[in-house]
């Protein structure tokens, strides 16, 4: 390494980082559904030979902290069962215990050759809006096994000599509520991996493998570096930190405990006292658990630091087998993808408050906020709709919150209205920021959002997977708490009834759902809070959690 031109290093991986930027592009531009298409609800990532992260586009942080741990153990399962990723090859694989995260996140994995070589990898993950299951959208809030979510596919030849293997499309196909939309966006998928391939042997086409694998290297020993100075700045110390998630019966029963060892530049996570797997689909497996971890370790200490394999060598993580955490098969784990790794960010950052006040804000919303609705429109035709709806962003220690975002672990859009009507049974009745439920403070928290969902045809079923209904998003430094969240079912003819965070509901025609997200909590005393904030605040109609 010590010959390599330090601006030539720099242009590799550079060009590697946008090169998995064009492949999201790709994947976005080539896919069917609104999901994928106007949400973005999918992640890119190169790594090199030895399954090493290298570059990545900035996409969704619980997808992008897994995808590693997932590959890895993908091809793990490949060498056991006396396989290999061969040249012109592409794998699927939506096994939660071998790619992460849950069964609508679709892996699709390519193996790069140059010259009979293999060079590196191109993956990108996609949530698919259903994969079967019992309820459209393949997330029951009431699943008790993993096979109620939906279709599990074990790393399966999707490409094969640069062909699609059509028969493994047939499967997806098969399993889903919209065989149409899961072609389509593996094709998109696919299409992303190639766009990979191809920027990465250009690389090595014009600057020769020795120069480019000389360059990844100095970029992972780059990324370790930066990582373990900016732990060097924070303060040693030994802190525990708990939080709490709401069961099936919406109480706040189930604890989350983490203990954070900081000494010199490295860290050391402990999940003892987690609260066991549960019976619902809140676990959350191993690689979700990492990504909440490396999320809110980089958001404390540098963003800017590449996110690469060096940048997790400091970082060590122990949780119990059999916990929330880190369940065995086969605990359900859909809501622990999305549900349960939000309050695993709030967790960890809790910690990291504890041992460098100051650096963390208050509690965000804490939910994706999830809606899951589909079934037969007026002509008979099967759909299926799924989305996350933001909520308020914790205040910061010196600026206000954000309102109506989608915080920490997702990083995703709304889904644009006119898209849901043009192609679903659907209208959107209400979409707006949630009144009275921005948190107090020197610097207000974010406000939620409110959002309906009426339908206009057919017959549908709605699932709803959310948290901080109970439990209010926590202030800080003497900030004021935000509001919790609501779901509301509104009959044709006008009848209201309050439905729990975790619920199926059957819905007629004329009926609609109403989500409330929850707001962020307040940073600061509120008594210092700026006259001219408050006025801005009345002039945008932006009101106080009482």
């Amino acid at each position: 390494m010590s010959g390599l031109d330090p601006i030539t290093a720099e242009l590799v991986s550079s060009a590697l980082i946008y090169a998995s930027e064009e492949m999201g592009i790709a994947v976005r531009d080539a896919a069917y559904s609104p999901n994928i298409k106007e949400r973005l609800d999918h992640s890119c990532a190169l790594f090199d030979a030895r399954a090493r992260l290298v570059a990545q586009a900035e996409h969704i942080p619980v997808h992008l902290g897994s995808l590693p741990w997932g590959l890895r153990r993908s091809l793990a399962w490949l060498v056991e069962h006396g396989r290999e990723l061969r040249p012109g090859e592409m794998i699927v694989v939506n096994d939660p215990y071998l790619s992460g995260t849950h069964l609508n996140d679709v892996t699709v994995i390519r193996a790069i050759y140059h010259a009979g070589r293999l060079v590196g990898y191109a993956a990108n993950k996609a949530h698919h809006t259903d994969v079967g299951g019992a309820v459209p959208g393949s997330m029951p809030p009431d699943a008790r096994d993993l096979f109620a979510e939906g279709a599990v596919f074990v790393p399966t030849v999707l490409v094969r000599n640069d062909r699609v293997v059509d028969e493994t499309v047939d499967l997806l196909r098969a399993n889903s509520r919209t065989p149409e939309a899961r072609a389509g966006d593996l094709r998109a998928q696919i299409a992303g991996n190639n766009v990979g391939e191809r920027r990465f042997l250009e690389l090595i086409e014009r600057y020769g493998i020795a120069t480019v694998e000389a360059a990844l290297d100095k970029a992972l020993a780059d990324g370790e570096r930066r990582t373990r100075a900016a732990l060097r700045a924070l303060p040693d110390g030994v802190v525990t930190h708990e939080d709490v998630m709401e069961d099936e019966r919406g109480e706040p029963s189930i604890v989350l405990r983490v203990r954070l060892e900081k000494h010199g530049d490295a860290l050391a996570l402990d999940y003892t006292g987690t609260a066991p797997q549960r019976a619902m689909p809140l676990n959350s497996v191993y690689g979700v658990t990492l990504s909440g971890v490396y999320y809110a370790v980089r958001a404390v200490t540098d963003p800017r630091i590449p996110m690469n394999d060096g940048s997790f060598a400091p970082i060590s993580v122990q949780v119990p087998e059999g916990s929330l955490l880190n369940p065995r098969r086969p605990a359900p784990v859909s809501a622990g993808n999305v549900e349960t790794s939000m309050r695993n960010a709030d967790l960890v950052l809790g910690a990291l408050a504890k041992l460098a006040p100051g650096r963390v804000p208050a509690q965000s919303g804490g939910s994706m906020n999830n809606v899951m609705i589909g079934g037969l429109d007026g002509a008979g035709k099967s759909w299926a709709f799924y989305e996350t709806n933001g909520c308020g962003m914790g205040a910061r220690p010196h600026v206000d919150g954000i309102d109506g975002i989608h915080a920490h672990m997702t990083n995703t859009l709304n889904t644009p209205i006119e898209a849901i009507e043009r192609s679903m049974p659907m209208l959107i009745t209400a979409y707006e920021f949630a009144e009275t439920s921005a948190g107090d403070g020197e610097f207000r928290g974010g406000s939620g959002l409110v959002r309906a969902f009426a339908l206009r045809d057919g017959s549908a079923t709605a699932s709803l997977l959310a948290e901080r209904h109970a439990v209010r998003p926590r202030g800080a430094d003497g900030g004021r708490d935000g509001a919790t969240g609501a779901h509301v079912l509104v009959k044709r003819g006008g009848a209201t009834s309050d439905l729990p965070a975790k619920t199926s509901v059957a819905m007629e025609p004329g009926d609609a759902i109403i989500v409330r997200t929850a707001g962020g909590g307040g940073y600061g005393d509120p008594a210092r809070r700026a006259a001219s904030a408050r006025e801005r605040d009345r002039a945008d109609g932006i009101g106080i959690a009482e």
